[in-house]
C-alpha cells in the first residue's frame, strides 16, 4: 500500500510540472509529417474514388458521379469556397460492353476495346478485313474501291516490341542529375498549320471510309503485352464520325494481317455497345480552398487532372495525383494550419484530350489573348498560345506558385523548376525538410504534357514534381492496367506528406516566386530552312 501510494504522490507531481512549449505548440512540419504518414487516408480515397467510381472520361456519366464526389469530399474536408467551374468541352460518352472475335479461319476472342468516341456498332456486324495501312490524306487514293463491305485495319503491323528493360524502375540521383539543364526553345511558324492538319484527319478518315462503304476500321495498340487503350478524339458536337472504331491487341492484330497476307482473309464478328451524353456539354474543374490570413497576400496553388481514360480505372493516371491534392489539403485541415496565403485545391478536368481543364482557368483567371474568342474547344487547345497579343488578367498576380502532380504513383523525389531557374533556391528552402522522405532535388529542366503547362506559357511559377517512374510509362499510362493495385500506398502518404509541406511553406514565405516574362511571339528557330512539299 506505501508503494501504491507513493506513486500516486509521484504521478500527481508529474502532471504539476509544466510541459515543454513544444508539445503545447509543436513544429508545423513536425505535425505534417506525423499526420501524412501515420494518419493517412490514401488508400481509402483511392479506393472510393478508383475502385467504387472507376473510369472518368470526360463528361461521361461516371464523370458527372465523380464530380459531385469530389465536391462533398472537399466540403467535407472543410475547404472553403468549395465550387465547379464550367467551361465549354463537348459530348460525353459511356462505354457498356463490346466482344470482338475472329470467326474464320477458325473462331478465336480477341482482346479489344472501341475507340472512345466512336458510334456504336447498332447489334453485331460480321465482315471480312481488308489491311489498309492509312496515316495521311494522300493515303486514301491508293485504297478507292477496295473497301467497300469490309472492315478496314488501319495501322502498319510491324514486328512487336518486346521490352529489353525492366518495366519498373525508380531514378538514381545521377539520372535525377541530367535533368539540371535548360533545353534551347524552339519555333517553326508552319508547326500551327500542322497541327491544324493532324486535329481534322480522324473525321477526314471516318468521312473516306464511310464514303467507300467501309463497314468499321480498326487500329493496332501501341504497346504489347495485350494491353489496350482506346483513346480518340473526336468529342466536339456535330463533329460525330459516322462509322465505329476499335482498337486490337498488337499481337491479335498482327495475326490478323498475316492471316490477310497468306489468305483467305480473316472475317470478325464486332459488337460495341456505347451511348453519347449530351445532356451538358459544360466538362468542370473542381476547386476548394484553405482560406489565407491576408487576403492581400494572394495564393497558392496545386492541382492534378481528374478524368481518366476508359480502358481502366485511371488509377496512376491520374487518381494517384488526385488523391495526392485531397489528401494534401486533409493533412493541412487535421493539423490545423493557419496560412498566410490562400491554399488553393484543384482537380482539373478534360486534360486527357488537350489540358482544356487548365486552359480554361487561365482565360477565366489569368490572361486572354487577341483572337480566343469564338473558337471551339479544340482550336482553343490548338492555338492559344500561339495567339499574340497576350494581356493579363486582374487575378494573373494573384498566384504566387502552381505545383502539379501527373506522372503516376511514385514517391516525389524533387520538383522541376522548368527553366525558371530564379526559383531554385526558394524551392530548395521549402523542399529541405523531406530530404529524408527522398525529396530534395531542384532541378532545371521543363516537363511538358499536363496541367502545368498553361501556366508557365504565360510566365507564371508553375512546377511539376521529380517523380520515380516505376512502371508508369512502362505498362500502365492510358492502358487497361491502370488499376487500383497497381498504384504504390506508401509512395502516395510520402507524396501528400511533401506536396502539404511544400504548400504550407509557400503560403507563409514573405518572399515570392520570380515570374518568367509575359509571352511574346517568338521567332522562327530555323529562319533558312526549307521543307519537302510532303514533309511534316
Amino acid at each position: 500500500m506505501k508503494r501504491i501510494a507513493t506513486g500516486l504522490i509521484s504521478a500527481a507531481m508529474l502532471a504539476a510540472i509544466p510541459m515543454p512549449a513544444l508539445a503545447e505548440n509543436p513544429d508545423e512540419t513536425a505535425q505534417i509529417i506525423d499526420e501524412g504518414l501515420g494518419q493517412s487516408q490514401v488508400q481509402q480515397l483511392a479506393h472510393e474514388l478508383v475502385d467504387q467510381i472507376g473510369p472518368r472520361l470526360t463528361n461521361s456519366t461516371n464523370m458527372r458521379r465523380a464530380e459531385a464526389w469530389a465536391v462533398e469530399k472537399m466540403r467535407e474536408l472543410g475547404l472553403q469556397n468549395v465550387r465547379k467551374e464550367g467551361f465549354e468541352f463537348g459530348r460525353g460518352w459511356d462505354y457498356i460492353a463490346s466482344d470482338v472475335r475472329m470467326i474464320a479461319p477458325r473462331p478465336l476472342e480477341l482482346a479489344a476495346l472501341p475507340v472512345a468516341w466512336t458510334p456504336g456498332t447498332n447489334g453485331t456486324i460480321e465482315a471480312e478485313i481488308v489491311v489498309a495501312p492509312i496515316a495521311k490524306k494522300e493515303h486514301f487514293e491508293a485504297y478507292r474501291g477496295k473497301l467497300a463491305g469490309k472492315i478496314v485495319l488501319i495501322t502498319k503491323p510491324g514486328t512487336g516490341d518486346e521490352p529489353g528493360t525492366a518495366p519498373f524502375r525508380r531514378l538514381d540521383n545521377g539520372e535525377i542529375a541530367k535533368r539540371d539543364a535548360i533545353d534551347l526553345p524552339s519555333f517553326d511558324p508552319d508547326s500551327l498549320e500542322r497541327r491544324r492538319e493532324q486535329s481534322d484527319y480522324a473525321l477526314e478518315l471516318d468521312e473516306f471510309l464511310r464514303s467507300e462503304g467501309a463497314v468499321a476500321w480498326v487500329k493496332k495498340s501501341y504497346r504489347d503485352g495485350k494491353l489496350l487503350h482506346g483513346t480518340g478524339y473526336t468529342f466536339e458536337s456535330g463533329k460525330t464520325p459516322s462509322l465505329p472504331g476499335f482498337e486490337i491487341a498488337a499481337e491479335d492484330y498482327r495475326r490478323l494481317t498475316r492471316l490477310a497476307k497468306t489468305g483467305p482473309a480473316p472475317r470478325l464478328s464486332l459488337m460495341a455497345e456505347t451511348r453519347f451524353v449530351d445532356d451538358d456539354t459544360q466538362a468542370y474543374n473542381i476547386i476548394g480552398e484553405i482560406s489565407g490570413s491576408d487576403p492581400k497576400a494572394g495564393y497558392v496553388m496545386a492541382g492534378a487532372h481528374f478524368d481518366s481514360w476508359f480502358a481502366a480505372d485511371g488509377a496512376v493516371d491520374n487518381g494517384a495525383g488526385s488523391v495526392t491534392v485531397l489528401e494534401a489539403a486533409r493533412i493541412l485541415k487535421a493539423i490545423g494550419a493557419k496560412p498566410k496565403r490562400t491554399i488553393r485545391f484543384a482537380l482539373w478536368g478534360a486534360e486527357e484530350q488537350g489540358l482544356h481543364g487548365s486552359l480554361a482557368y487561365i482565360r477565366r483567371h489569368m490572361m486572354e489573348r487577341e483572337g480566343e474568342e469564338g473558337l471551339s474547344p479544340r482550336e482553343l487547345g490548338r492555338e492559344w498560345r500561339y495567339l499574340y497579343p497576350a494581356t493579363p488578367k486582374p487575378g494573373y498576380s494573384q498566384m504566387k506558385a502552381y505545383f502539379n502532380m501527373d506522372n503516376g504513383s511514385g514517391k516525389f523525389r524533387g520538383i522541376h523548376a522548368e527553366g525558371n531557374v530564379g526559383a531554385e533556391k526558394l524551392m530548395r528552402s521549402w523542399l529541405s525538410p523531406f530530404a529524408d522522405l527522398g525529396a530534395s532535388q531542384v532541378v532545371a529542366g521543363n516537363t511538358g504534357g499536363t496541367d502545368h503547362v498553361y501556366f508557365q506559357a504565360v510566365g507564371l511559377p508553375a512546377f511539376q514534381f521529380v517523380q520515380d517512374p516505376l512502371d508508369y510509362f512502362a505498362r500502365l499510362h492510358h492502358t487497361n492496367a491502370d488499376t487500383f493495385d497497381h498504384l504504390r500506398p506508401d509512395d502516395l502518404r510520402q507524396t501528400s506528406t511533401v506536396m502539404a509541406g511544400v504548400l504550407l511553406a509557400a503560403a507563409n514565405d514573405e518572399d515570392a516566386l520570380p515570374r518568367e516574362p509575359i509571352p511574346q511571339a517568338p521567332q522562327d528557330s530555323d529562319p533558312f530552312d526549307y521543307k519537302y512539299p510532303d514533309e511534316d
